[in-house]
Order: C-alpha cells, then structure tokens, then sequence
C-alpha cells in the first residue's frame, strides 16, 4: 500500500491519475530544490509528470533538467507516495502518484527551461521544513535521518 499525505480526495470531483518522478539531490549539507512562482510561490523537490511513453526514468532526467537547469547521474528509487491536489496549470484535480529518487547533481548546463523556475541550493534540514507538500518533506526528512533505504 503506497502511503497517501496531504488532504483526502475532494468529494464530488473526479481525480485523474497523474503519475509523477521527483528527485532529492544532495551536494555535501546542501539540496538543489527548485522555487516555482507561479500560481503562488512554492519550494519543491524537481521533477514532475511522467508523459505518455516516458518511463520515470527518462521523466526524471528531463523534468530535472528543464525545471533546474542541471544534469543528474545515478538516480535510485527511494519509495512512492500519493497526493489528492488540484493543479490549476491544468485545470485539474488529480491524484499524484510521486515516485521519489535520490540521484547525484553533475552539472548546471544553463538557466531552468520552465517559466517561473528557479534552481535553490538550500541546507538540508532547511528544505526538510520548506518544501510545498508534506510528501516531499516526510522523503526528506527521512533521506536526511539516514533511513535512506526505505520509504517513510
């Protein structure tokens, strides 16, 4: 049973799976987060939703890139949770499936691609307390604690 943070599905609205990778990527005491501004500002783990032939893999790879700016290496898969959440981007209500991985950033090759991004380099135990959603911060929290090997 995937565990499920955040409030519980809305009563009267459908909610459309959308499945999604994200990353922790720790450098020395620091994580690279990305700061999105828009629809309101929010800290957030990279990565995003996996697209119809895509595995969470190659959507990991590239949602990084496109909402960091930077290439990752060595990505392991640290454990999945699920979130109700309305998406105004998509005029949406969905239930996220969050697959989280913790992968090692190699390099920035340029400015984020997606508008109103920004890559963040935070302390660890900083971005265990700012990030948007409660899913994120419990990975982190966790990743942080040592007990990197399993899900919360």
């Amino acid at each position: 049973m995937i565990k499920r943070y955040g409030t519980p599905p809305r009563r009267g609205k459908a909610h459309t799976l959308r499945r999604g990778a994200y990353a922790i990527l720790p450098r020395g005491g620091d994580l690279l987060v990305t700061f999105q501004s828009t629809p309101f500002e929010e800290f957030q783990l990279p990565g995003g939703g996996v697209d119809p032939g895509e595995s969470p893999l190659q959507a990991l790879h590239r949602e990084v890139y496109e909402e960091t700016g930077w290439r990752i290496a060595a990505p392991r898969r640290l454990g999945a949770f699920r979130r109700f959440t309305f998406m105004p981007e998509y005029d949406l209500w969905a239930e996220k499936l969050c697959e989280i991985f913790v992968a090692r950033p190699v390099r920035p090759l340029g400015p984020p691609l997606e508008p109103d991004h920004s890559a963040v380099w935070m302390e660890v135990g900083d971005a265990a307390g700012l990030l948007g959603n409660s899913g994120d911060r419990a990975f982190v929290t966790h990743y942080v604690n040592g007990h990197s090997r399993s899900a919360p």
